[in-house]
């Protein structure tokens, strides 16, 4: 008689050739090995016709959130089978073409919080990459201190009515729909604020986009004046938007961290000895041939496989029911410190070619490591500043309370 184990392994073999011959059929090999665009957070982006067709296979198949439940448009996977898809479609270079914040922040939480109605109408369209949402969290007064929040929804009887105003709205200005916390009770701080999603196409909201020194505008400053949102559009009870949007702030410093379905992107683009060889040269034992920068290269490569495997166990041994914990936060200010490092080290290794702005000289991709290297200085402030995370770990993991 066969062992549980070796059920289960039986299973998994069978889903790893489910997988193997869908992936064969369906994912366009003009794709292989190019870079994601189409589940980029930012920026506007006109699919190819093999991008559109592999984005609609992706998510009739609801393997674009293969965990998710079926009955709202996922795949229904396990982890473990999750995992299988995961190494196929790397065995073959394809990637997954549905993400953005629906995925990898606001269908999670909703599918923890919102009502049934709610999930069958917006979770579907996030699982087949239809509809892109933006965050409505900051404010120019409520950054660090999210819950001072004064974005104000009044209450009208069957909706709301919004005023106020949101900063470093991501992808606000590409965005059809905003998750936001907004306060409906100007009497209390935290117990104040609700959860309301709005139309980015109602009349009264406008968005301005927000210029940075890379010469990109990935997010933006978006206001609310008179913004009519109908009162189905609130998630929980009102006065439940602190706990939602805490949770929902998990999800996202677990995708941010490398967990989610943002997983390795902090990693991509070419290896740093690679980089190191073509810049630096190699000696005759064709390794880096700057020995401190060899041993620099190695010590970031450890602790980046060491990284990637903790987030991997972490993710084995939570139970199917669980979500991310308040262990997100340590491995959102690790995952920030590496992406960091990364690319410290490719602008030493190409010296001055690393530093160019435009102009004749340089190459595309060492236009855009200057560019990579200003992004990165942002990813230990958004998702929650690594001093919040040091804040989230001291209280909520080492139990250090605050003593006044």
């Amino acid at each position: 008689m066969a062992t549980a184990p070796e059920l289960e392994a039986r299973t998994l073999d069978d889903f790893r050739a489910e997988a193997r011959a869908w992936l064969a059929e369906n994912f366009p090999p003009s794709l292989k090995g190019k870079d994601n665009a189409l589940s980029v957070l930012e920026g506007p982006h006109q699919p190819s016709e093999d991008e559109a067709r592999w984005q609609k296979a992706m998510g009739e198949k609801g393997w674009g959130v293969p965990t998710w439940p079926k009955q709202y448009g996922g795949g229904g996977l396990t982890r473990a089978e999750a995992r299988v898809l995961q190494e196929e479609m790397a065995r073959i270079g394809a990637w997954n073409p549905i993400g953005g914040m629906g995925v990898m922040m606001f269908g999670p939480t909703l599918l923890e919080y919102g009502s049934e109605a709610q999930k069958l109408e917006h979770i579907p369209a996030i699982a087949k990459g239809e509809v892109r949402w933006c965050q409505g969290y900051s404010e120019p007064g409520a950054g660090s201190d999210l819950a001072s929040l004064q974005t104000f929804a009044e209450d009208m009887g069957d909706h709301y009515i919004v005023n106020g105003q949101k900063t470093w709205t991501s992808g606000g200005q590409w965005a059809d729909k905003c998750f936001a916390l907004v306060r409906t009770d100007k009497t209390k701080k935290h117990e104040g604020i609700s959860f309301l999603l709005i139309d980015m196409t109602s009349p009264g909201v406008e968005v301005r986009p927000i210029r940075m020194i890379s010469g990109q505008s990935p997010f933006c400053e978006t206001f609310f004046t008179n913004v009519r949102v109908p009162k189905e559009n609130l998630v929980g009870v009102p006065g439940q938007g602190w706990t939602i949007g805490k949770r929902l702030l998990q999800h996202e410093r677990n995708s941010l961290s490398g967990g989610g379905s943002n997983a390795g992107r902090m990693f991509a683009g070419k290896p740093l000895s690679q980089l190191a060889k073509e810049y630096r040269g190699a000696n005759d034992n064709g390794q880096v041939a700057d020995q401190d920068l060899r041993m620099r290269l190695v010590r970031h490569e450890m602790d980046q496989r060491a990284f990637m495997l903790t987030l991997r166990r972490a993710a084995l041994e939570a139970k199917s029911n669980q979500g991310p914990s308040a262990a997100t936060s340590i491995m959102k200010n690790v995952g920030a410190r590496l992406t960091q490092d990364r690319a410290e080290l490719a602008i030493e290794i190409m010296g001055m070619a690393g530093l160019g702005w435009e102009g004749e000289g340089f190459s595309e991709a060492e236009l855009a490591q200057t560019r990579t290297w200003l992004w990165g200085k942002a990813v230990s402030i958004y998702g929650g500043s690594t001093e919040i995370q040091n804040n989230v770990i001291a209280k909520r993991i080492l139990g250090m309370l605050d003593h006044q």
